[in-house]
């Protein structure tokens, strides 16, 4: 629901949560100066790195090479990156040391590590060190900092402070769109709809009671009617991932008073009802559909989309709002990936008639320097930590997992508006190394029947496998 259906309006939401995070710390004996810091939307992406260890912010590609490193807001540089990484790679897989930021939620989080290595670093009553920061008798790891962290997210999110504070202001953080029942009743007409969500029912009944209510005059599309009503099956509490795995007991919700059922429900599936718990072998067993029978749209890489695809074989749809954002710099700033382009072409136009019998060694120190400043220049156009997408010509962590476990991803759900339930996404043919070496001549068009054109928006993008949405 949250970020799928729900989206929340930033960077307003942030800041909410990152001024909630702010005053629990100082709570928990943080020093009261950390309060005048400011969310700043321009700073965080997700899919950033917290190295627990030094305290940095490390932007990687797949394979744990590091693109951009930053120790609070300074962004470190040639030998400082080198006496905390001498290799300029981190092993992903050393997960007590490593922390992936993947989620929207992380921003505040991301943000907040920033912060608080910034605060202590210049904060003249700590002496620094590589792995934290001393105070007296008293050592505070960045270890340490990151459970602090931690903790005052979980106790933000699990409290209900933050929920509570969201429902106070609705049409400030949440986003209501009239396309929503429409797309959903829709979606109904040709198949089943079913919502999971990791939120309670009395906070999941708030925010869609809001997001389906259009009597104050905002206009909708379809006839007003209960928001339960345009779902065929509605799980709260699935406590996401856990719910791809063993998952926890289904039990049924009383709508009326928002408590749960005493005992395992174990009858058929009920119009309207809302269930608590359960796991994704239930809700197919519910349905009476099983693996690629389900699209599943999700805004969590790993908690909704690569469990969903590992465990189930489900096909997926991530929701990836910040796309909109990316979509626009990458059309205005179009001349300077252009740019990088053309550096790598003149490059192996350099090496072109040199082997291994040369003794010629052509200077490319101009044209490195002139790569590192046009792959800056990028990314400042998306922020100061860049892309989520790519840092100059190479990719992100971030675009590795989502082309590797998404077979369709988008800015909005609503998207599929804008499409036939029976359309095929086919994902473009894409060269590897060696093919693209080989010249093919173009085909004629006239000569070739029945082949789709590629109507795809610029929201939509593509999928690992052939099927229909």
């Amino acid at each position: 629901m949250d970020y799928t259906l729900a989206m929340y309006k930033s960077p307003d939401y942030e800041e909410l949560a990152f001024q909630l995070l702010l005053e629990h710390l100082v709570s928990i004996g943080y020093p009261h100066e950390i309060l005048a810091y400011k969310y700043d939307p321009t700073f965080p992406t997700r899919g950033l790195v917290f190295d627990a260890l030094y305290g940095n912010l490390l932007k990687v590609d797949s394979h744990g090479n590091l693109l951009v490193c930053a120790h609070g807001f300074r962004f470190l540089k040639g030998a400082e990156i080198l006496h905390y990484y001498p290799n300029k790679f981190i092993q992903r897989d050393d997960m007590k040391r490593f922390h992936i930021l993947n989620t929207l939620f992380n921003l505040t989080e991301t943000y907040l590590y920033a912060c608080l290595v910034d605060f202590f670093s210049n904060c003249t009553r700590y002496v620094n060190c590589d792995t934290g920061y001393k105070h007296g008798n008293l050592f505070m790891s960045f270890r340490s900092m990151f459970q602090d962290v931690r903790e005052a997210m979980d106790q933000v999110h699990l409290s209900g402070c933050l929920k509570e504070k969201t429902l106070e202001n609705l049409e400030k953080y949440v986003v209501k769109d009239p396309r929503v029942p429409l797309l959903l009743s829709r979606m109904r007409e040709v198949g089943k709809v079913f919502l999971a969500t990791n939120s309670d029912y009395n906070y999941t009944d708030a925010i869609m009671s809001y997001l389906f209510d259009f009597s104050d005059g905002d206009k909708a599309e379809t006839p007003q009617r209960p928001w339960r009503s345009y779902f065929d099956l509605i799980v709260v509490d699935t406590r996401k991932p856990l719910f791809f795995a063993e998952g926890t007991v289904l039990r049924q919700v009383n709508t009326d008073t928002g408590k749960l059922r005493i005992g395992t429900y174990t009858g058929p599936l009920q119009h309207c009802a809302v269930y608590s718990g359960g796991s994704s072998d239930v809700v197919c067993d519910l349905l009476g559909v099983k693996g690629k029978d389900i699209l599943y749209m999700g805004d969590h890489i790993f908690g909704d989309i690569l469990k969903s695809k590992k465990r189930q074989g489900w096909r997926t749809f991530l929701v990836v709002p910040e796309l909109a954002r990316e979509l626009q710099v990458w059309t205005e700033k179009s001349e300077l990936f252009e740019e990088l382009r053309s550096l790598d072409l003149f490059l192996a136009e350099l090496y072109q008639h040199l082997d291994s019998g040369s003794s010629e060694r052509p200077d490319i120190s101009s044209i490195k320097r002139r790569i590192q400043k046009v792959t800056h220049e990028m990314d400042m156009c998306y922020g100061k930590m860049g892309s989520l997408f790519r840092c100059g010509s190479r990719q992100t962590l971030f675009a590795n997992q989502l082309m590797r476990y998404a077979d369709l991803y988008a800015a909005s759900f609503v998207n599929f508006l804008y499409y036939p339930f029976s359309y095929l996404f086919r994902a473009p043919s894409v060269l590897m190394a060696h093919e693209s070496t080989v010249e093919h001549g173009p085909v004629d068009a006239g000569e070739v029947t029945g082949v789709p054109q590629d109507s795809s928006r610029e929201e939509e993008e593509e999928e690992e496998e052939d099927g229909e949405a």
